[in-house]
């Protein structure tokens, strides 16, 4: 599967793409541990593609669980270089009422450092640019497949990463709206960090569930009401990436392929070999 291009990581209610052809189960080993699962690749109308479960298939790990190191250089060993990110999330927007979509453009910071989200360390040090943390380019063509899959999409809004598992108290949920954030949820951050490094295009769909805690007219957030959102949610993202995947410029003009160019400031002469070899994949080309 050297050739694939496009991977999907899948959130809360998306553990499979149905309509894959040419469809193989590898699992592999990665310097950092095992990833969530094992990955699904073939073929999406006409397109090469990776699948992987964000917390495995029966969710079984908590957003702070996920290696998402493993994950992200997993998909960089089979040759992907765009991911669209599926996530369920909450809605700090009257706007953004359960059920829509939104293609987030930035992120504000809430987790607690308990999550590994660099693949650097180990005698090699790098400051990777991250101003926009996610790809233009990708992100507007979801955008465009969400309208031409009939969603209610929203275009753009920064999403808070909390660390979970436990919702937002009403106090939290109160403050986030003073930030002015769209919407929250517990892994994309994580995720788009880590391919900022692989410099892998990362895009995003995010399905709005609920409005977290701060609305005075709607329930608080349960799961019971978040899960019935979920299924019908994750049926139009799978519709937004059929549409997307044939849709996604090949050949990638955007800062996200040369992310690291400049981004290791270690002497080369100093830098381990193992950690070289650990890092082949991802930055090899600049060492």
């Amino acid at each position: 599967m050297g050739e694939a291009v496009i991977g999907v990581i899948g959130g809360s209610g998306l553990y499979e793409m149905e309509g894959l052809e040419k469809v193989e189960r590898i699992r592999i080993d990665t310097p950092f541990g095992e990833p969530s699962d094992e990955y699904i690749t073939g073929v999406l109308n006409g397109v090469k593609m990776v699948f992987l479960p964000r917390h495995g298939r029966g969710h079984r790990l908590l957003p702070s669980e996920v290696n998402y190191r493993a994950n992200i250089y997993g998909m960089k060993k089979l040759g992907v270089e765009q991911i669209i990110s599926v996530s369920a999330v909450g809605s700090l927007k009257e706007a953004i009422e359960p059920g829509h979509i939104v293609i987030p453009d930035q992120f504000i910071d809430r987790t607690k450092g308990i999550r590994k989200d660099t693949f650097f360390g180990d005698g090699i040090v790098a400051h990777t640019g991250f101003a926009d943390p996610v790809c233009h380019t990708l992100s507007e063509t979801l955008y465009k497949a969400a309208q031409q899959a009939g969603a209610t999409v929203h275009k753009g809004g920064a999403y808070i990463c909390m660390e979970g598992p436990a919702f937002s108290t009403r106090a939290e949920s109160f403050m986030y709206l003073g930030l002015g954030a769209a919407v929250i949820g517990m892994t994309n951050l994580t995720e788009a960090k880590l391919a900022r490094e692989a410099e892998i295009c990362y895009g995003i769909i995010a399905l709005s569930t609920d409005y977290d805690c701060w609305h005075d007219s709607h329930d608080d957030v349960t799961v019971e009401a978040i899960i019935k959102i979920i299924h019908q949610n994750v049926a139009m993202a799978k519709n937004i990436i059929r549409n997307a995947v044939g849709q996604v410029t090949m050949e990638r003009s955007c800062p996200c392929a040369t992310a690291m160019q400049y981004a290791v400031i270690t002497d080369r002469k100093v830098i381990p070999e193992s950690t070289k070899q650990k890092l082949a994949p991802i930055v090899g080309k600049y060492l």
